[in-house]
Formats: C-alpha cells, structure tokens, sequence
C-alpha cells in the first residue's frame, strides 16, 4: 500500500477494471468525490498510469487532504457539504464532471471510479485484502 492506506488496493482496482475493459482511454481522467482517502489512492495510481484525476470533495474537510491531493496531481474541486439526494452532493458533482470530459472529449475520456458502488472496490478486497488477512490468521478465527 504505497500511500499507506487499505485504499490503495480499491484505487488499483478500479483503475485495472476501467483500462481493462476499455473505459478509460491512455491519458484520461479519473473522476471522484470523496472526503478524502480515496481520492488519495486514486492520485497515486493515476500518476504511476499517466491518467489526469479531478476529485470533488466537500469544502469542510481538512486543508492538509486537500493539498495532499495537489501534490499527488490531482485537480481538486471543493462543494458545499449536501445531501446525496442533492445535485450538488460531491459524489453526484463528481459523476457529472466526468459525464461532462465525455461529452466534450469522447467515449474513455474519463471515468466516474465510483468508489461506493463500483465492483471493483469489493473485489479489491475479496481478491486480495481477505485471502492475505485469512492467511495471515492461520486460517483459523
């Protein structure tokens, strides 16, 4: 875990899923709302690939994530804190952002990682987090 974060795993993940099957072309970019933590990961990972991300994150979270965030490359656009049933809910932002790279740059111009419900995040885990932590117990809890 590179930036010393269970989240490096998901990051990975879903950046190998979207190239993979070919939602994400060289050189675009990886879109996300989050507080924070993922965001981080995903930055990581886009900088080792060579992939722009612009995150979207509320405006309430700590000045440090978000020039973490800078110096990792990541473009950071700050919101209001709202509702997720609102429009401008961070998650909801960040998935218009890259809807909108689409729509003026092509198909695979960018992804929306949707960390809350993309597969990838659970089979980071299932592939990889829960057989080394099994191992690790010996195989018995």
């Amino acid at each position: 875990n590179p930036g010393g974060c269970q989240k490096d795993r998901v990051a990975q993940s879903i950046v190998e899923e979207a190239e993979s099957s070919g939602l994400l072309r060289p050189g675009g970019t990886i879109v996300e709302g989050t507080s924070g933590s993922t965001g981080i990961s995903l930055s990581l990972a886009a900088a080792c690939k060579g992939y722009k991300v612009h995150i979207v994150m509320p405006d309430d979270q700590a000045s440090e994530k978000v020039q973490l965030l800078k110096r990792f490359g990541a473009e950071v656009e700050l919101v209001r804190p709202a509702s997720i049933s609102n429009p401008e809910h961070y998650v909801n932002v960040a998935r218009r952002r890259a809807a909108e790279i689409c729509e003026n740059h092509g198909p695979g111009a960018a992804i929306f990682a949707d960390q809350f419900e993309n597969p990838a995040n659970f089979l980071a885990h299932y592939r990889g987090t829960g057989p080394e932590l099994w191992a690790q117990c010996g195989q018995q809890l």
